[in-house]
């Protein structure tokens, strides 16, 4: 299930807007509650385009938990989007 949610962070950005709740639950389904967070941080900084700032304030979080998740996910040696 980790690779349907790997794919879903690859498609076009466009693509991501038009799903609907009914295409997004079935790619969750199967997932650890770790795994969809992490997707979801990470769409998120890309769709922020890096700025770790607005990405927090759009998860909800502080940007300190943003930072550790981050430090997190690049020591397991996943690529996070940068600011720029």
């Amino acid at each position: 299930m980790t690779q349907d949610l790997q794919t879903g962070a690859q498609r076009p950005q466009q693509d991501q807007a038009a799903l609907t709740p009914d295409a997004v639950i079935p790619l969750l389904v199967g997932s650890t509650v770790t795994e969809v967070e992490r997707e979801l941080v990470l769409q998120t900084l890309a769709r922020c385009d890096g700025n770790r700032t607005r990405a927090a304030r759009v998860l909800g979080v502080s940007v300190r938990t943003l930072r550790n998740k981050i430090r997190q996910y690049e020591a397991m040696g996943l690529e996070v989007p940068d600011h720029g």
